[in-house]
């Protein structure tokens, strides 16, 4: 696995995890890499600073006394699933309601919200994922959407 830092072409940068280098490269090909703040598919590798540890690096690194004063211990770290600010605690409340609430569509949500707003199906509330130019596309016929600030559960590290 690699970790790339990207940034599109609105100047937003964030991070992603790709099999390999070419697998990032065949997923850019494909338009497949998009911004998950605005869903630009211009997207391109930023500067970034792999995180190495060589064996003389981990050799020469201080060793911790096996008893230290409570006082002067560093704090434990919380969890990566621990929300680190009150914004991120109102994305993890937001989830679990939508989750809890609607139905997960996947892929065929543009699909499945057209045919409502058309009056093909009947009215529930769902969510799930779609393409930029499909969203776009909804938006532009007054179809009701909204993006959410996060991901399906599956496609979380």
């Amino acid at each position: 696995m690699i970790r790339y830092t990207l940034k599109c072409e609105n100047d937003h940068s964030f991070d992603s995890w790709f099999q390999s280098a070419d697998a990032f490269d065949k997923l850019q090909a494909a338009g497949m890499n998009a911004c998950p703040d605005c869903g630009s598919v211009k997207v391109a590798k930023s500067l970034m600073a792999p995180q190495v540890t060589t064996a003389r690096k981990k050799a020469a690194a201080p060793v911790e006394p096996a008893s230290v004063p409570a006082e002067t211990a560093p704090a434990p770290e919380a969890p990566l699933s621990t929300p680190q600010s009150e914004a991120e605690a109102a994305i993890t409340r937001m989830k679990a309601e939508v989750e809890k609430n609607s139905e997960y569509v996947g892929m065929s949500f543009a699909e499945e919200a057209r045919a409502m707003h058309d009056g093909e199906i009947d009215n529930r509330p769902i969510w799930g994922e779609a393409k930029p130019e499909e969203a776009k596309s909804l938006i532009e016929d007054g179809v009701p959407v909204l993006p959410l600030p996060f991901t399906p559960t599956r496609k979380t590290n």
